[in-house]
């Protein structure tokens, strides 16, 4: 079993990235709520803590304060931003509130050299994100760095006891990498041995011993995810997991035919078709709000599956494709931080379910898995599909889902991803897509007047969906696009491109 890194997630934005730089670095990382318990920490047996930032201030009367008792566990500490206050004060230092806060880039000065900063580092650029900071550092700590004159490092090194104002989980921060990796190694003295191929051989063990001799329903789509599960599913347990694919009525245009093609003649898996289209398109009829059409989506889901496994002798487990995003946006899953949507396979599933799931993508990032699905010799050409919400084209519609709004999504969806091809960009975006807007615009058409609908077309570029940038597409794709909708779509009379970065918007619009 690999080295666990635990990180104790104050609510900060960034913390999914500390995770993902742990695991660059060869070590399993997990994230979990500041206020999981001493022993409950214990039973995960940490090669190391990393506390993380967040939005409270530490001298706040509802500031989170997780377990102090787990500063007694001989494990080295890293504490970041919020996770550097919550530290000095535990230990008894001061931190002092500032009105002002310091936001952006910095320079530092080295103090004094130690294994976590070197005088290499001296002067060199971080990212800050902070209102509080250290006044008094605690009783053995030395003061390593300094920022405008601001602590923005200490250590304890007989302790291990390690903390940063700045963020060295960001790439404005010239040397974060580096320290992170004098932290694992110098200080924990992590093997970093941990890998995609290890993760592959842990979740196979994993899935035969909890099914034993069961059968398991593997929800597929034809996306990277489930498709990747799929194949690991059925080189773990063979015919034992039954593949199939729900039409749900909420698809993009002939994904029905290529999604089939491909997981039966490429992946070679026994796929079943079930055509729920009618149920799912009148259980969301009236629906407007996003987070009622994702639980409706979600039980529907459910109910499907459970007739499903009906037919079948034995089986008692659900798999899904859900990746680590999908857990962190839908729910509290750690710390102090917002919803930002329920994912239809995690918060919109039922309370009861006689199925019980099988999730083992749960932890991993979408390029994570996309490793694993190399190793498992999955084609490039699955592997680079764009995301595709599980709830389909209903988050792209915003309001009410009909037939008809669908097949001008539909048709609006195919000319720009046929648009990218042409152009050579599908494969530069992380994912791209169109959503159909609650509005109507006055256009003018073969000399008419027309009060018709706008579809928004959005790309983004990313490395795992947690944040992204929009695309800068080529004019001409983007002029091309728009005209081959406008005139190709009946009811579209404007296009329109979204150039909002995440945060502060996600990538789908519902």
């Amino acid at each position: 079993m690999s080295q666990l890194v635990a990180i104790l997630d104050f609510g900060s934005q960034y913390t999914q990235l500390i995770a993902r730089r742990v695991r660059e670095l060869g070590v399993y990382s997990e994230i979990y709520s500041p206020f999981i318990s001493k022993d409950d920490l214990v039973k995960k047996e940490p090669a190391a803590i990393i506390l993380s930032g967040g939005p409270a201030s530490i001298n706040d009367p509802d500031a989170p304060h997780p377990d102090p008792d787990i500063l007694a566990l001989d494990v080295p500490v890293l504490g970041i931003c919020y996770g550097m206050q919550w530290l000095t004060k535990a230990q008894g230092g001061v931190v002092h509130h500032s009105d002002a806060r310091e936001y952006g880039k910095a320079e530092i000065k080295v103090m004094e050299n130690s294994d976590l900063l070197s005088e290499s580092m001296d002067r060199s650029q971080v990212w800050m994100s902070h209102g509080d900071h250290v006044e008094i550092a605690p009783r053995g700590f030395e003061i390593y760095a300094r920022s405008n004159g601001i602590v923005a490092a200490i250590g304890d090194a007989r302790e291990h006891r390690y903390a940063l104002q700045f963020h060295p989980e960001v790439t404005h921060t010239t040397h974060g990498k580096d320290i992170l990796r004098n932290f694992l190694f110098s200080i924990a003295g992590c093997a970093g041995d941990w890998t995609p191929s290890q993760f592959v051989t842990q979740a196979t063990d994993r899935i035969r011993e909890r099914v034993d001799d069961a059968r398991v329903i593997c929800a597929v789509s034809g996306g990277v995810d489930s498709s990747v599960l799929a194949v690991l599913l059925n080189q773990a347990i063979g015919e034992q997991s039954i593949p199939v694919f729900i039409d749900t009525g909420l698809l993009r245009y002939d994904d029905i035919e290529n999604v089939t093609e491909i997981l039966s003649s490429e992946l070679d898996l026994p796929i079943r078709y079930h055509d729920a289209s009618n149920a799912f398109l009148e259980a969301l009829e009236g629906k407007e709000d996003p987070e009622k059409k994702r639980k409706v989506i979600g039980h529907q889901f459910i109910e499907e599956f459970q007739t499903i496994a009906n037919e079948y002798d034995n089986l008692g487990f659900l798999a899904q494709g859900t990746l680590y995003p999908d857990v962190i946006e839908s729910q509290m899953v750690t710390g102090p931080s917002a919803t930002i949507k329920t994912h239809h396979n995690v918060g919109g599933l039922p309370e009861h379910m006689d199925l019980e799931l099988i999730e083992p993508f749960r932890e991993m990032f979408k390029d994570e898995v996309r490793k694993i699905g190399r190793l498992l010799d999955i084609p490039g050409k699955i592997l680079g599909r764009h995301p595709f919400p599980g709830p389909g084209l209903a988050v792209r519609i915003l309001g009410d889902i009909t037939r008809d709004r669908l097949r001008m999504v539909r048709e609006a969806d195919k000319i720009f991803t046929e648009m990218l091809y042409k152009y050579d960009e599908y494969d530069k975006v992380w994912q791209a897509l169109a959503v159909l807007l609650p509005v109507n615009t006055v256009g003018v058409m073969g000399d008419s007047r027309t009060y018709e609908h706008v579809i928004a077309l959005r790309a983004v570029v990313s490395v795992d969906g947690m944040t992204a940038d929009w695309a800068k597409l080529p004019p001409a794709l983007l002029q091309e696009t728009s005209s081959k909708i406008v005139n190709g779509v009946k009811g579209i009379n404007r296009v329109v491109y979204d150039v909002t970065s995440k945060p502060p918007g996600t990538i789908e619009w519902e």
